[in-house]
């Protein structure tokens, strides 16, 4: 199998994907956390264990719910999620449709050993997870530049592949309690 240097592309240093090469992201229940730009409140202030969100926060809230509207060709649904003051949990389920094949969660090496070598691994990078996580965060982006309001998102963002259900239910308790264990978050930074 070949696999391009990790370190240069034409010449230049790059980050390696934090993707899973072996996964076409067109397909399955995945555990998606954003973070804004230096883990800035953004979103908003949690007081009391209630999140009192922004204006960008509000926004954000409104562009998750439409997301699945948006792309109804996707068979997209997000059934939980939170904003937190600097950043966002969502579990995003993407369902069989015409731009996928139905997920088989098997061994990352039966992937491995499916995929032939002179091919990339990856699809285009629309109509996946991918393509949805940029749309929510261009929207996001651009209602704060049309408002004069100050904002930045982290680049990247940290995926799970949600492999069975014990896992989505781990998952979807995590999201729904977070916000009461903000201070015990990895993201929680005093304020």
């Amino acid at each position: 199998m070949y696999f391009m240097d990790e370190t240069k592309y034409r010449g230049r240093y790059r980050i390696p994907s934090a993707r899973a090469w072996w996964h076409q992201y067109n397909g399955g229940t995945y555990f998606v956390t954003i973070c804004t730009k230096n883990r800035e409140h953004f979103f908003g202030e949690i007081k009391d264990g209630i999140v009192t969100l922004s204006k960008v926060g509000e926004y954000l809230n409104q562009q998750i719910l439409s997301t699945p509207q948006v792309r109804p060709d996707m068979n997209l649904e997000i059934p939980t999620f939170t904003i937190m003051p600097n950043h966002v949990h969502l579990l995003v389920v993407i369902g069989d449709n015409v731009y996928n094949t139905p997920v088989d969660y098997v061994s990352e090496q039966k992937c491995m050993d499916s995929i032939d070598a002179s091919e990339n691994a990856f699809s285009p990078q629309r109509k996946n997870l991918a393509s949805v996580i940029r749309g929510i965060k261009t929207a996001t982006t651009s209602f704060a530049l049309k408002n004069d309001i100050w904002f930045g998102w982290q680049t990247r963002y940290h995926d799970h592949i949600v492999r069975d259900i014990d896992e989505l239910n781990a998952i979807a308790c995590y999201i729904e309690n977070n916000v009461a264990k903000w201070k015990e978050d990895e993201f929680y930074d005093g304020k």
